[in-house]
């Protein structure tokens, strides 16, 4: 109970120290869009890391078509997001406009934006903080009241401005500048656009995101489609485990309308993707994947073609369950309570008073785990109810502790509560 107590206290003054220290213009109109978009993690899917540039109208229409018919829409996916490419040109801003190629879009963006909305979805897009983006097409650098409302224009509903190929040694006061500037822009026209700020974790992105009005920012590198790898691949990749270790301790940051971003799902990847590195994971360890990037309320975007997908991924992915943690009106990120090397707890309070736990094996052998409910998590319960949310039942009533055997790079995922 103290537990709880302390992290609900710390919300409330972390919102008063910020309220006590907003800059009159900017932070209010940053505030206004961190209070009303966003208040769960997003969900959806984005086309980068199966697709990289190699993009046009009919995946996209494809996509959204079979996010509706396999279910995916219902269960909570509703953004389709465009990732760079979709660029008529190449190049430099002060060379060419920014506009779409109608080559792989004949009918345009907002044709697109309007069928996603007809399906009951919504549609993003990409750009940049430079003269170019990350693969060299034309970025948005000067032009963001421009580029904001032709986005606006378009009924797009949320931008990913990646500042990957500039930027990178910037200070933090130059960073909040090219990321204020464009959320300045978007809060101008008066369509309600998520805006995830893309800095890949440089310059401590999470101590500052909130306040230019980011929903969500990436905390790490870019994922590779590895559970563990040892180091970074090419010296710059984050396997699962690393980005879970990334998110150690950044609990505070993240909340209703800005979450910390752990990057793309890599579930359904196996290994086949052009763009990024990795050979894939197991069905069990992209099933821990998506446990930890629930529990963690990182924003939940698909990053394999829905093609790919076989019945385990979409097992994976549609585990009502699960989503229900990341989606928890109360909006918090599951803190590290246990830490015994390769077996770890993770929990978090939720909205209905109880609990979600994630214990988390990760070694290469089956371990027995125990969660000791008054020592572990300070909890004041006489008697326990514990539900396995991957078996869909409620497994034990406890007075103390729950011990279950968990397999090697499994993620056993828990909701426990008071049983009086």
């Amino acid at each position: 109970m103290k537990r709880l107590l302390f992290v609900l206290c710390s919300i409330l003054l972390s919102g008063a120290m910020h309220a006590a220290t907003a800059e009159p213009t900017s932070a209010e109109a940053a505030a206004e869009r961190v209070t009303t978009l966003a208040q769960t993690p997003p969900m959806g899917w984005s086309s980068w890391n199966y697709y990289g540039d190699r993009i046009n109208e009919k995946i996209i229409i494809d996509t959204i078509d079979k996010m509706v018919a396999s279910g995916l829409r219902d269960a909570g996916y509703i953004y389709v997001n465009i990732d760079d490419g979709w660029q008529k040109y190449k190049g430099s801003r002060a060379d060419h406009p920014l506009t779409y190629d109608e080559k792989k879009f004949p009918r345009g963006i907002k044709y697109l934006a309007d069928y996603a909305h007809q399906k009951g979805m919504k549609l993003g897009i990409y750009s940049g903080p430079g003269n170019s983006t990350c693969a060299g097409y034309v970025g948005s650098e000067g032009h963001e009241k421009q580029d904001a409302a032709m986005f606006a224009s378009w009924g797009v509903d949320h931008l990913k401005y990646d500042s990957c190929c500039s930027h990178q040694q910037a200070s933090q006061a130059v960073l909040k500048t090219v990321f204020g500037d464009m959320s300045k822009a978007l809060q101008a026209t008066g369509r309600p656009i998520v805006y995830h700020a893309c800095h890949c974790g440089w310059q401590n992105i999470w101590q500052w995101g909130n306040s230019v009005g980011a929903n969500q920012w990436r905390i790490g590198q870019d994922i590779s489609d590895d559970f563990n790898y040892p180091g970074n691949r090419e010296g710059y990749y984050f396997d699962v485990l690393d980005m879970i270790d990334r998110g150690v301790g950044l609990e505070a940051y993240s909340g209703k309308g800005h979450w910390n971003d752990y990057d793309m799902l890599v579930i359904g990847l196996h290994g086949h993707s052009k763009e990024l590195v990795g050979t894939g994971a197991s069905d069990t360890e992209y099933r821990t994947h998506f446990s930890m990037w629930a529990i963690l309320s990182s924003p939940l975007l698909i990053g394999a073609s829905l093609d790919d997908l076989n019945a385990a991924d979409m097992v994976t992915l549609k585990n009502k369950e699960i989503i229900a943690l990341n989606q928890d009106p109360l909006g918090l990120q599951a803190k590290r309570y246990v830490n015994n090397g390769d077996q770890q707890i993770f929990a978090k309070p939720l909205a209905d008073g109880s609990w979600a736990v994630a214990l988390l094996n990760r070694s290469g052998q089956t371990a027995t785990m125990t969660l000791n409910l008054h020592q572990d998590l300070d909890l004041p319960w006489k008697k326990t109810l514990v539900r396995d949310l991957w078996a869909h039942r409620d497994v034990a009533t406890v007075t103390d502790s729950y011990s279950s055997e968990v397999q090697s790079h499994e993620a056993k995922m828990l909701v426990i509560r008071s049983g009086w």
